[in-house]
């Protein structure tokens, strides 16, 4: 059976959350890193879209170009650590991923390029997204981590994403009164299953016709 093929960015957090699902679950598959202002055309021919990740399946020539769709697929076939919710708690964790890929993305994407949205600061959206990781760390208070008494699909899936926003201002972020969420955050950089997904690849290029 021919492995799976993974269009992946080392510093999308989109990315980064699907090669986490995929280390987990302990599936092999081949890593093509891409570079986004070069994109190869291998990958959009399998989507057009043109963003990260892009999971191709040869097996049954089938295309995951959603990095939620990515880590579902990936612990559905594999999921030793225990990542994936419980049936009952399933459209709770995954209304907590769609707030943060929605309203809190948003926030961050106008705080970290303020430019991109005509804005001459991203003040107002730093303080709104705060808003959001003050109910995370709230959440932390009372649990161990975001799934509940250890590290999920939830942790997983957000953690990318604080982390950004933690490295847009790293001074102002670890000045915030949310000490369960800056631990958090600091013990998943501080993780192998982070070094190891972090890990440096060279560029892919399609081989010439």
């Amino acid at each position: 059976m021919p492995s799976p093929i993974l269009y992946s960015f080392r510093r999308c957090p989109y990315a980064m959350r699907a090669r986490l699902a995929l280390l987990v679950s302990g599936l092999a598959y081949e890593h093509r890193e891409v570079v986004l202002k070069n994109k190869p055309a291998s990958m959009l021919d399998l989507s057009p879209k043109g963003t990260v990740p892009v999971l191709w399946l040869p097996a049954d020539s089938r295309v995951i170009d959603q990095s939620l769709d990515i880590m579902l697929w990936a612990l559905r076939q594999h999921d030793p650590q225990g990542w994936l919710p419980a049936a009952a708690d399933e459209a709770e964790v995954l209304r907590w991923i769609a707030l943060s890929d929605g309203p809190f993305k948003q926030h961050l994407d106008r705080y970290k390029y303020p430019q991109r949205s005509g804005l001459a600061s991203g003040v107002a959206d730093r303080d709104l997204g705060a808003q959001w990781l003050a109910q995370l760390d709230a959440h932390l208070q009372q649990q161990a981590f975001l799934a509940g008494a250890r590290w999920g699909l939830l942790d997983a899936a957000l953690a990318p994403f604080v982390r950004q926003f933690a490295h847009t201002d790293p001074a102002w972020f670890i000045a915030q009164p949310w000490p369960r969420l800056i631990g958090w955050l600091a013990a998943f950089e501080g993780s192998e299953a982070y070094a190891q997904v972090m890990a440096k690849h060279p560029a892919w290029q399609d081989p010439v016709a």
